[in-house]
Order: structure tokens, then C-alpha cells, then sequence
């Protein structure tokens, strides 16, 4: 079993990167790959996944974000795909939050979780996450689609989460976007 790989970005694609250890090139599964960079020296720890017709890598910049995808996958009907997916539109803080207080419609904004995943997900994670500050809040409706839309323009997540602590989310949806933009430039 793989725990991480430290090594240079060759290669950003929409969903995986290929990251160069010692000119082996590793194709890795990544939630946000818009976080790393071409020519980068990382470490992204690693979760293995061996099935009967595939096999592949799931990377994660840090052990909080990979601890929750482990804790996703062991929810029945919650796969590697579904869990990193999810992932890719929120933070590990905002998806523990959304679990330990029970945010059901916020579970359920996220790609592949209906609201039998999302409810499945906090009956079986709930006592087990823990929340180490209490400042991480769970955005709210408007906010969540202002950062989905963000997302999709192609902003990484650290500046949308950066911008939306900025700007009044209790407006209408355009216009949160509109004051985002204004900010990213």
C-alpha cells in the first residue's frame, strides 16, 4: 500500500494529474487539480484502489482531505469516484461541518449524493467527525452555488472560499457572483 508520493507535476488535466517520482510518471486521481502547478516539487498522499476491472491512485494535497475520503468510501453506496467528486466542490472542514450538524441539502448540492446518500452519510459519520475549529462554517445555499459556478469558470478553491468571506452571500445569486468577480479580476 502506497502512502505518498513526493515528486514533480508533469502533466494538470481536468480531474488527475501525473506526477514524476524519480522518472516514474504516476497518473493520481485529485479533487482540485487546479491547486497544483506545472514543475511543482509535492508530496500528495496516496489511497490505492484495487477493484476486480480497474485500478487506480487517489492523491490528496494534505491528510485531513484523505482522511475524509476514507471515511466517504466506508458509507454503503459511496464509491472512490462519488467520494472524490464530492470532494472537488467543497473543503474537507465544510463537508465535516455539513456531517456533524446534519446539513442534509448541502450533502445533497454535492455531485453523486442524492438525499439516501447524504442521509445514509451523516447516520454513519456523524459521531465519528470531529470539528476542530470552530470558526470552518458551512456555506449557505447561495454561497455554495456562487462557488460551484466559480468552479466552473475555472477559480481554484482556495481563492473562491477566500472571496465569498468577502462579499454579502445573502444577495441575490448573480449578484454574489458578479461582487466575486470583482474581486478575482
Amino acid at each position: 500500500m502506497y502512502y505518498s508520493f513526493k515528486g514533480y507535476v508533469d502533466l494538470i488535466k481536468t480531474d488527475y494529474i501525473v506526477l514524476d517520482v524519480h522518472d516514474v510518471c504516476y497518473q493520481i486521481n485529485v479533487s482540485h487539480p487546479n491547486d497544483y502547478s506545472i514543475d511543482e516539487l509535492v508530496r500528495v498522499f496516496i489511497y490505492q484502489v484495487v477493484r476486480e476491472d480497474e485500478q487506480y491512485l487517489v492523491g490528496f494535497k494534505d491528510l485531513e482531505e484523505k482522511e475524509i475520503f476514507t471515511s466517504l468510501i466506508s458509507v454503503k453506496g459511496i464509491g472512490p469516484r462519488t467520494a472524490i467528486s464530492a470532494l472537488s466542490h467543497t473543503t474537507p472542514a465544510q463537508l465535516k461541518a455539513a456531517i456533524v450538524t446534519g446539513n442534509v441539502s448541502y450533502l445533497k448540492k454535492l455531485p453523486g449524493i442524492g438525499s439516501k446518500a447524504a442521509s445514509q452519510i451523516i447516520l454513519d459519520l456523524k459521531g465519528d467527525i470531529k470539528i476542530e475549529n470552530k470558526k470552518d462554517n458551512i456555506l449557505s445555499e447561495t454561497a455554495l452555488e456562487a462557488k460551484l459556478a466559480l468552479k466552473e469558470l475555472g477559480f481554484k478553491v482556495n481563492q473562491i472560499d477566500e472571496v465569498l468571506n468577502k462579499v454579502n452571500t445573502n444577495q441575490d445569486i448573480s449578484l454574489v457572483i458578479k461582487d466575486c468577480l470583482k474581486i478575482l479580476g
